[in-house]
């Protein structure tokens, strides 16, 4: 369980974090939506630690992220940045084994290349194993970067935009692996996604986030609906029923209905 008190994150005179409380489900998928600048980053930023916090506390199963040591809580939190940049030339297969490190501390050990086997094979990934990471696709990268954070085997995997540069088929493929970290691993999966209808198919949780507060919290039939998502996107919202999930439509003034769906 997540428990984020009062947290608060301040640039200047703005405050991009304003003072959010919540609890998040353990061994389910959260999904963290909202416009751009809500403090969608910045708040998975604070639970992992990734930020230090102007005030509040954030406690994973009880451990305080602030104060507990950094082995420790590399054991029990995997984070993915928005924007990863590498200073050297890996192959994938290299990328995906540090996430080990906080387990091997760098002495690979026959099990840590079980987790790592494991890892590649669960992100589709065996293929590209021995690539170079600068010689593939952004898409390719980006799913090497979330099996090294999957690689890492903590209970909570907090995941900042995993659909970025990836196309449907890919995106729809990372979201069912995700899905299956949850179910089959019994993982508990944060992440921010932009795709409002990907959070309603995937997610146990939804938390909307405007102008740095929670805006709703709740499922997605209590989150996924017109008055909810035209408050926090400022654009008239319509939702129907596909596969039995809600489905969200916006309408520009003038203009045809446009999904949000990737899928």
């Amino acid at each position: 369980m997540i428990d984020v008190l009062d947290a608060v994150k301040t640039y200047g005179s703005v405050r991009v974090v304003d003072g959010v409380r919540l609890t998040l489900p353990a061994g389910g998928l959260t999904s963290i939506v909202g416009p751009n600048g809500a403090g969608k980053s910045t708040l998975l930023s604070l639970i992992a630690r990734l930020l230090e916090m102007d005030g509040g506390q954030v406690l994973v199963d009880g451990l305080d992220v602030t104060s507990t040591r950094s082995d420790v809580l590399a054991t029990r939190i995997a984070a993915l940045r928005q924007e990863n940049h590498l200073t050297s030339r890996l192959t994938v297969r290299d990328l995906v084994t540090f996430g080990r490190y906080p387990h091997s501390k760098g002495r690979t050990t026959p099990e840590d290349l079980e987790h790592v086997a494991r890892a590649l094979e669960f992100l589709d990934l065996e293929p590209l194993a021995d690539r170079f990471l600068d010689e593939m696709s952004g898409g390719q990268r980006q799913r090497a970067f979330v099996a090294m954070v999957l690689c890492q085997d903590t209970d909570v995997v907090l995941l900042d935009e995993p659909l970025n540069n990836l196309d449907p088929r890919h995106a729809v493929a990372m979201m069912e692996r995700l899905r299956a970290a949850v179910d089959e691993l019994g993982k508990t999966v944060v992440l921010v996604v932009h795709d409002i209808n990907v959070a309603a198919h995937y997610s146990d949780h939804i938390v909307a986030m405007c102008d740095g507060a929670v805006m709703v919290e709740g499922s997605p039939r209590e989150v996924i609906r017109p008055e909810v998502l035209s408050s926090v996107y400022g654009l008239p919202v319509e939702v129907h029923e596909i596969a039995g999930r809600p489905h969200a439509t916006y309408f520009p003034p003038g203009r045809p209905s446009v999904t949000f769906s990737i899928a």
